[in-house]
């Protein structure tokens, strides 16, 4: 266990040192980035989009937005794939919501392609879920909880999980935003 630790480790830091260096606009870093969590990203924005093309344009915005943000990163503030994957879930929700304006049809006959993220990327996502974010994720309200990985861990809309929870959608924003601030003082609290 202690290698696989050490591994995933070193997998941060060499993420972590690549955002840097992207942020100071360092093409080769930007092409290591791309290199380490593309896979990770692409699945996510499939799995919102639900739209194998869609996912793919939205992959590009993630790029664009990482390039021109890479500066913004602080490392001690978010691990570099959690920093990563919220730009990808943001720009893919925003894809899917003007999706929805443009046209009536739902995205229920989109091809579904397995997510082929590197095990590498897996494990450290799970490492980060489970020690810290988990963590922080059990000490708030369970509606909040609920409501919380609903959104981003599903990519559900304000909307979709206020109908899910037969609950008015000022009502499901509140508990939202109160759980993300209670989170969010946990996370900052762990730092």
């Amino acid at each position: 266990m202690g290698t696989d630790t050490s591994e995933l480790n070193a997998a941060r830091a060499a993420l972590v040192e690549a955002l840097v260096r992207t942020g100071d606009e360092d093409r080769d870093a930007f092409r290591t980035v791309y290199r380490l969590t593309s896979a990770k990203l692409f699945g996510i924005c499939l799995r919102i989009c639900a739209d194998r093309q869609g996912a793919e344009d939205v992959l590009h915005d993630v790029y664009l937005t990482i390039w021109n943000r890479a500066g913004a990163y602080q490392p001690g503030r978010a691990s570099p794939i959690s920093w990563l994957a919220t730009i990808a879930r943001n720009r893919a929700i925003d894809w899917r919501r003007r999706q929805a304006r443009t046209r009536a049809v739902g995205v229920e006959d989109a091809e579904a392609v397995p997510d082929g993220a590197p095990a590498q990327d897996d494990a450290l996502l799970a490492v980060e879920a489970h020690a810290r974010l988990h963590h922080c994720l059990e000490g708030i309200e369970s509606r909040q909880r609920a409501a919380i990985r609903s959104a981003f861990f599903g990519g559900l809309t304000y909307a979709e999980l206020a109908v899910q929870a037969a609950v008015p959608l000022g009502t499901m924003k509140s508990w939202v935003r109160r759980g993300l601030l209670a989170l969010r003082g946990c996370l900052d609290g762990d730092a």
